[in-house]
């Protein structure tokens, strides 16, 4: 085994070891991904920062346990066993046929592109968005999304109605990065801003986080009632926010309604939003 080959290990933010090759064979891995069928061991290589022959060896790795195939033309794609990894974890995390249902119906009454968030193991998860008839890029927002909670218009809709102990303890210590001008990059101003989200019921992202987009996002609550369990939101070109935000703001707060009414009951049907 070379000194190249050789697993390596460094010490993480808490002082505890990872193993580094593991890192960057999760990080091959997740390039190969999103590279849809055209990632070669030189193009990735050159993107991550890793030794073409490190490359070449964790690409040969993962061939071989069925997480990557081999494609012609020296291109890899993801294997079976990857693409059975992503369908569990749909099937854990993603949202349930009836919630999906009511994102469906959200979709096809605002025509733009729509999501649903839930709230899993204290993160807030992008579970299923269905695309606007207008191309609208929106970041790196993908299912499995769970970064800059701060700055997103369905996570200030949770978070607005959790403890505020739990909200301060989870941002404790987290510098709030600026991902756009308009991002709230202060706690004490992001606490009042979530007084005003609990206050109204629902959640405006003003280009907080994409320059060009903003979003309106509204929470649905658990069979109590009272305990936040995710969100619906629309993302908008800004060019037309203004003229539809009411609208909009209505039909996301019904979806939303719809889906608590659902946690509550378990039955599927069709409410106001609280306060409409």
């Amino acid at each position: 085994m070379t000194g190249e080959d050789r697993i390596d290990e460094k010490r993480a933010g808490d002082g505890a070891t990872i193993l580094h090759t593991l890192e960057r064979g999760l990080q091959v891995l997740e390039a190969v991904a999103a590279a849809d069928g055209t990632a070669t061991a030189k193009v990735l290589g050159r993107r991550l920062g890793i030794k073409i022959g490190t490359c070449y060896h964790l690409l040969r790795t993962m061939v071989a346990s069925g997480h990557l195939v081999r494609l012609p033309g020296g291109r890899y794609d993801v294997g079976p066993r990857a693409a059975s990894l992503g369908r569990l974890l749909q099937s854990r995390s993603g949202p349930s046929p009836e919630l999906a249902v009511i994102l469906t119906r959200l979709h096809n009454k605002t025509r733009e592109t729509s999501y649903i968030s839930g709230w899993y193991h204290g993160t807030l998860i992008l579970q299923q968005y269905l695309s606007g008839l207008h191309t609208l890029s929106v970041g790196n927002l993908e299912v499995g999304y769970a970064a800059q909670m701060h700055a997103r218009a369905s996570c200030k809709a949770v978070l607005a109605f959790l403890p505020e102990e739990q909200v301060a303890a989870m941002f404790k210590g987290v510098p709030l990065d600026a991902v756009t001008p308009k991002t709230i990059t202060d706690f004490d101003e992001l606490t009042v801003e979530l007084a005003r989200v609990r206050r109204q019921g629902y959640a405006v992202d003003d280009e907080e986080f994409s320059p060009g987009v903003c979003c309106v996002s509204a929470p649905y609550f658990g069979a109590e009632g009272c305990a936040p369990a995710g969100a619906f939101t629309v993302s908008v070109p800004t060019t037309r926010f203004a003229e539809r935000r009411a609208w909009l703001t209505t039909e996301v707060r019904e979806a939303a309604a719809m889906a608590s009414g659902l946690m509550r009951t378990g039955r599927l049907a069709v409410t106001a939003p609280r306060g409409a």
